[in-house]
């Protein structure tokens, strides 16, 4: 995939077509916080009434395929945020992810400059999710085991991390 045709933007109404085509495949809503969507009102209240604090749309030539999000922390924790990522199923696997979020992480950190670092929790069984922030220059620190609960099972999740001093990859 041509990098160029990679671009991050604030979701629209306009959006909503493509949003449905994503957000209600459950091979997507499986690893997210969110749930499968099902109707065009379901995608007009996801892009409409999110409650994230930093939430970018991933486009290929416009057209919206994904989503980045950052929740920052607050009081003592407002020194990182967390960061996420959800892409179409067919676009997986081109580079796409990676791209996106490296285009995310210098936006993030310029939006909100107490933030030094970004974090990431993947499902520890989830190794493309791993892959993605690797290529995206994120460092793993290691795996906490049954360390939350996701969609009713206890989860291992890995760690990775990036700071506002990391290098971006090229």
């Amino acid at each position: 995939m041509d990098s160029s045709r990679i671009t991050l933007r604030l979701y629209r109404s306009t959006d909503v077509d493509d949003v449905l085509s994503w957000a209600s495949d459950d091979r997507i809503t499986r690893s997210t916080h969110f749930s499968t969507l099902t109707s065009k009102e379901d995608a007009l209240n996801f892009i409409d009434k999110s409650s994230i604090p930093w939430r970018r749309s991933i486009c290929i030539d416009d057209r919206s395929i994904g989503m980045v999000v950052a929740r920052p922390g607050s009081g003592d924790d407002r020194c990182r945020a967390e960061i996420g990522y959800v892409l179409g199923v067919e676009y997986w696997g081109q580079g796409i992810t990676p791209e996106a979020v490296k285009m995310a992480i210098p936006l993030i950190f310029e939006e909100f400059p107490e933030i030094v670092r970004l974090q990431a929790l993947s499902n520890a069984e989830h190794k493309a999710s791993h892959r993605v922030l690797e290529k995206a220059g994120f460092i793993k620190e290691g795996m906490f085991r049954k360390y939350l609960y996701f969609k009713g099972e206890i989860k291992d999740v890995v760690l990775y991390s990036f700071l506002s001093t990391d290098p971006i990859p090229s």
